[in-house]
C-alpha cells in the first residue's frame, strides 16, 4: 500500500471509529428528512400562499435548532405550483417520487387540493393543507389543520343574523368560481333556509380567479340591499380579487353600518395592499388573528417578525404580519415532527397513527389538538372588525375550541356519512 493510500485508510478509519464512538452508523450525520412545500409563489393566489412558504421554513428551523427529528435535520424542499391546478398534481408527483420527501405541507385553494389527492393516496403519502375549506371530504393521507364549514362559515352566518352582528335577514353568497365556495354557499344556503330565510333574500354571484371588476357586482349588491331587510355579504372571494373587491367597496361607498361584509379567505395579508379605512367595520371569520392578546400568540409574533427581518422577506421584512393560514401551517409542522418521533418513524401509517390525539400549545391561545379519528383540528372560532391599521378587533368568540365536523348535516346527503377516514 503507497503512503497515500495507508494515509487516507487511516484517515477513514479514525472518522469510521469517531462516528462509532457516537453510537451512530457511519455516515449517520449526513442523513436529512426532506419534507415537502408546495404553495404557489406566483400566479393569483400568490398573495395569499408566498408566506406560508416562508412561516413553513421558519418551523423547520426551529425544529431543526432543537435537533431536527429522530436525530436527523429537516431538509425542506420548494416548488412553485405557480396558482397552476394540473401543476399542483405535478409538483406533488415530483415530491413524492423523485425528491422523496417524508410529508407535504401545502395547498390553498381546495381545486388544488383536490388536484393532488390522488397523487397521495396512490403513493400512501402525507399531505397537511392549513386553510379553511368545505368539507364534503375526509381522506386517510390529508391532515386538514384549518377550518371545517362548523368551525368557521356556520358560526359567521349565525353570528350576522343574531343581534350583535346586526340581526341580517337577506343575504348575499359571493364567491370566487371553484368548489369551496360552490360546496360552502351550497352548505350555507341550505343553513339559511333552515333558520327560515325566503329564496328571494339570498343572491348569489361568482367570479373567475383572477377577477378584477367589480363595479357592476356591487351596485348590485347596494340594490340587492335597498330592498328593505336588513343584508349581508359573506364573500368566499379568494386569492389576489380581493384587492378590487374591497376597493370597490370603498369606491362605492358600501360601509359595514350599511352592508358588513364577512369573509372566510381575507386575513391580515390580503388587506396589506388595500386602503383600510374605508373597511372598517366589515368582519372575517377565522381561527386565528395576529391581534390576539397571550404569551404564546406574542412569541410567535417576535418569532415571525425576526425570521422575516433576517431572511429579508419581502413586505414583511418592515411590516411583518401572521394570520390564521400561517398559524395552521405553523401547527401542522410542529405536530408532524411530534408524531414522527412519538412513531419513532417517518412511516405513513405510523405517522398517521401517532397524529391522532396530538397537541400543540397554539397562538390562538388554546391547545390545539388533532382529532383522534377525523384528521381536523379542534379550533376555536373568532369574529373580528377590520381596523384602520388593517389588523382586526376580534368581536365575538366560542368559549372553546370546536370539533370539525366536514359532513355538514344541511346537506341532507351527508346525513348519516361518519366522520372517519376511509382507508383505500
Amino acid at each position: 500500500m503507497t503512503s497515500t493510500r495507508r494515509t487516507f485508510a487511516k484517515a477513514l478509519s479514525a472518522v469510521s471509529l469517531g462516528v462509532a464512538a457516537l453510537g451512530l452508523p457511519a455516515f449517520a450525520q449526513a442523513q436529512t428528512i426532506k419534507v415537502g412545500v408546495l404553495h404557489s409563489l406566483s400566479g393569483t393566489m400568490a398573495i395569499s400562499e408566498t408566506v406560508l412558504k416562508d412561516v413553513a421554513l421558519m418551523a423547520i428551523d426551529e425544529i431543526n435548532a432543537k435537533g431536527g427529528v429522530l436525530g436527523k435535520k429537516l431538509e425542506p424542499v420548494v416548488v412553485d405550483p405557480a396558482s397552476n391546478w394540473p401543476l399542483f398534481a405535478e409538483k406533488a408527483k415530483q415530491l413524492i417520487s423523485q425528491d422523496k420527501v417524508a410529508v407535504v405541507f401545502g395547498c390553498w385553494t381546495s381545486v388544488s387540493r383536490k388536484s393532488v389527492l390522488p397523487v397521495f393516496e396512490q403513493n400512501n403519502s402525507l399531505l397537511f393543507y392549513p386553510v379553511q375549506y368545505e368539507g364534503e371530504e375526509l381522506s386517510k393521507n390529508v391532515f386538514y389543520t384549518g377550518a371545517a364549514p362548523n368551525q368557521q362559515a356556520i358560526p359567521a352566518v349565525e353570528y350576522l343574523m343574531s343581534k350583535d352582528g346586526g340581526s341580517a335577514k337577506r343575504f348575499v353568497l359571493l364567491g370566487t368560481d371553484y368548489v369551496y365556495p360552490r360546496t360552502t354557499n351550497k352548505i350555507l344556503r341550505a343553513f339559511l333556509k333552515s333558520k327560515g330565510v325566503a329564496e328571494a333574500d339570498i343572491m348569489e354571484e361568482y367570479t373567475p380567479f383572477g377577477h378584477a371588476d367589480y363595479q357592476s357586482i356591487i351596485a348590485k349588491i347596494k340594490k340587492f340591499s335597498s330592498e328593505g331587510k336588513k343584508t349581508a355579504v359573506v364573500s368566499t372571494i379568494n386569492g389576489d380579487s380581493n384587492v378590487p373587491f374591497y376597493k370597490e367597496l370603498g369606491n362605492q361607498g358600501l360601509k359595514a353600518t350599511d352592508v358588513p361584509v364577512v369573509a372566510f379567505s381575507v386575513g391580515e395579508e390580503e388587506l396589506r395592499g388595500v386602503d383600510t379605512k374605508p373597511l372598517v367595520g366589515h368582519l372575517a371569520a377565522w381561527n386565528y388573528f395576529m391581534s390576539v392578546k397571550n404569551p404564546t400568540n406574542d412569541a410567535f409574533i417576535k418569532s415571525w417578525s425576526a425570521y422575516a427581518k433576517a431572511k429579508n422577506i419581502p413586505g414583511h421584512k418592515d411590516k411583518p404580519l401572521t394570520n390564521d393560514p400561517m398559524e395552521a401551517t405553523y401547527i401542522g409542522i410542529h405536530m408532524w415532527a411530534q408524531a414522527v418521533e412519538k412513531a419513532k418513524s417517518t412511516d405513513t401509517d405510523k405517522v398517521i397513527a401517532a397524529m391522532a390525539g396530538q397537541t400543540f400549545k397554539a397562538p390562538g391561545g388554546f391547545t390545539s389538538t388533532m382529532d383522534k379519528e377525523n384528521h381536523h383540528l379542534h379550533k376555536p372560532v373568532f369574529i373580528g372588525e377590520v381596523k384602520a391599521d388593517g389588523q382586526f378587533n376580534v368581536v365575538w368568540k366560542t368559549k372553546g375550541p370546536v370539533v370539525a365536523d366536514p359532513w355538514s348535516d344541511y346537506i341532507p346527503e351527508n346525513k348519516g356519512k361518519k366522520n372517519v377516514p376511509e382507508k383505500k
